[in-house]
């Protein structure tokens, strides 16, 4: 049943829609950067032309976008051709046509495709690359690309048709882009050019305004939304509901900090992935806004210490839960170092950049259910939290798993994410509960998937002690389910030392229990435990669409319950055996 309140913002939505749709407004004032709040690009480049690396990587990506040769989520590069065919998805091979976007079919695969993959080429996040590319470099080539991809992409994709109007999320992702290239460069390019692109900017604005994803999804993606439309009327206060798009904007932006950042600085969505994502989106809200209020500041910084205490020495960041690929700023690399933002890519966009800090103390997470134990080179997570809020879509049923780093390097790690919707049976797999490093039960998962974004019939779980001092930390927790009753107590005994008792209740009868344990598959699991451990072949998957060799260490206990499984392992990290690696 939807609620009054939901039904006027439905039918004003669509009312407008059908409006922009049937008569899109005309308004084309030539806008140029740089733009106001923003570093000086001019002296950025310059700045930034003494780190040969970075200047060398983007130089590359650059080079790649000119040849329509794009690095897109964790697949290979892609070789897309000229023209473009923006609709399509070329893993796949499914195209959508022009009509009005809500009768484009994008969440059906078989129809559509996997529309992420579309998604991620239309956020043109490449063309901030050629932008930065020209100004490092001078080279013209890179600047003349711009214009004539964008010139293509507004013929190709009218307002309100096709699949990348279909979600209000892309459209500010583009939006953005766009704000970023016309920052950089946008002075260099025609008036003409810029006229028609500023109209269609504004087309942009205007379907964020009316599409917030209010009640279809108030999560990252209503968050990102609402920063981008504040965005647009902050950096351009010469566009006509500029105001509006920023009192909008900034409002929604307060109203999810409150809503989605729980009092321990966790975000609500459980995933390690999507809470630096969600930070990244409310640190760039800031720094447009100096008059932030005090509560979002702290509750700003709250978030940064929880991301600092689950992302390793090194800058790697243990995948639990959902890992989509998105950024809002460089989407290129390993995706598990997107938790920490380098340097050069923040010069671009902030003015002020804090360095991180990198914690030394266990300390227990409450609202987010993650107890952190560290002691010298050991860095291990424990997850007793519950599934997280809303539908729990981004959740993954991996109640009482552990990830641990040794010298900021993985140890035991998270399965990743793989899909979303492109494989129903490769997506149930990497979010299952055998995945990850917990026990698994027979064939149960910890809760019931209903689609790809979906668990009903969550389990209880309860945190039983939390103990720590100089020499030993205790977590003892419980998770329960269908009829079953999984605790475990682990104590670190520090410095590297990691003891892990699992008890198992449940019915009569024979069942198969077993304590499963992931690791790269370069890496070789000290482990002691009774029975002993069994060694299989496993895979990972690092980003959305990417997946590798990994390996399975199994303690397996069958008969009636109840069933004990104690292992210890220590916390060092050596090569496996060839034979474990093939």
């Amino acid at each position: 049943m939807r609620s009054p309140a939901e039904i006027r913002f439905r039918l004003r939505q669509e009312f407008e829609n059908l409006r922009l749709f049937a008569m899109p407004p005309h308004w084309d004032e030539p806008l140029t950067g740089p733009l106001p709040g923003l570093p000086d690009p001019e002296g950025t480049a310059a700045a930034l032309r003494a780190s040969k690396d970075y200047c060398a990587e983007i130089e590359r990506l650059a080079t790649d976008a000119l040849a329509h040769r794009f690095h897109l989520l964790g697949l290979k590069p892609v070789d897309l051709g000229d023209p473009i065919r923006w609709r399509r998805d070329f893993l796949h091979g499914q195209e959508t046509g022009l009509d009005y976007f809500r009768r484009i079919p994008y969440l059906d695969f078989a129809r559509a495709g996997d529309h992420k993959v579309i998604w991620e080429l239309n956020r043109h996040q490449h063309l901030v690359i050629l932008a930065q590319a020209f100004l490092l470099t001078g080279r013209r080539e890179f600047l003349d690309e711009i214009p004539r991809q964008l010139d293509h992409w507004i013929s190709e994709n009218p307002t309100h048709r096709g699949v990348n109007w279909t979600s209000a999320l892309e459209v500010a992702f583009r939006a953005l882009s766009w704000l970023c290239v016309l920052h950089l460069v946008g002075r260099h390019f025609s008036e003409d050019f810029r006229r028609r692109w500023m109209s269609s900017l504004n087309h942009h604005g205007l379907h964020l305004e009316y599409n917030l994803s209010v009640y279809f999804s108030p999560n990252t993606h209503l968050l990102g939304e609402a920063v981008v439309l504040d965005a647009l009327g902050v950096l351009l206060p010469q566009m006509p509901h500029s105001a509006q798009w920023r009192k909008l904007g900034t409002a929604t932006v307060q109203e999810e900090m409150r809503r989605q950042v729980r009092e321990d600085g966790s975000h609500f969505e459980q995933s390690t992935y999507y809470h630096a994502y969600a930070l990244e989106f409310f640190e760039f809200h800031a720094s447009l806004h100096p008059d932030t209020p005090t509560w979002y500041g702290d509750k700003l910084q709250k978030m940064d210490a929880y991301r600092d205490a689950f992302v390793s020495s090194k800058g790697l960041m243990p995948l639990i839960g959902d890992e989509d690929g998105g950024r809002l700023f460089h989407p290129y690399g390993d995706r598990r170092t997107f938790g920490v933002r380098r340097p050069e890519e923040s010069a671009w966009w902030f003015n002020n950049e804090l360095p991180r800090s990198i914690p030394t103390r266990s300390e227990l997470f409450k609202d987010a259910g993650l107890a952190v134990l560290r002691s010298g080179r050991a860095h291990v997570i424990f997850d007793v939290g519950q599934f997280g809020a809303l539908s729990s879509g981004h959740s993954h049923a991996d109640t009482l798993s552990i990830v641990a780093f040794v010298d900021g390097e993985e140890l035991l790690i998270d399965a990743g994410t793989f899909t979303y919707i492109s494989d129903p049976e490769a997506r149930q797999r990497f979010r299952g509960t055998a995945a990850h490093n917990t026990i698994s039960i027979g064939s149960l998962e910890q809760a019931e998937p209903k689609g790809p974004f979906r668990w009903v019939n969550l389990p209880e779980i309860k945190l039983l002690r939390w103990d720590s001092n100089e020499k030993c930390d205790i977590v003892d927790a419980q998770c329960s389910y269908r009829g079953f009753t999984h605790r475990r107590t682990v104590t670190f005994e520090k410095p590297e030392k990691l003891i892990v008792v699992d008890h198992v209740t449940g019915p009569t009868g024979q069942h198969t229990v077993e304590q499963r344990w992931l690791t790269p598959a370069d890496v070789c699991l000290h482990i002691a435990s009774k029975p002993e451990p069994c060694v299989e072949p496993a895979e990972r998957s690092t980003a959305l669409g990417s997946r590798e060799p990994a390996q399975r260490w199994i303690v397996r206990f069958e008969g009636p319950l109840r069933a004990t499984i104690s292992s210890t392992i220590e916390l060092r990290r050596d090569d496996a055996p060839t034979k474990w690696r093939q």
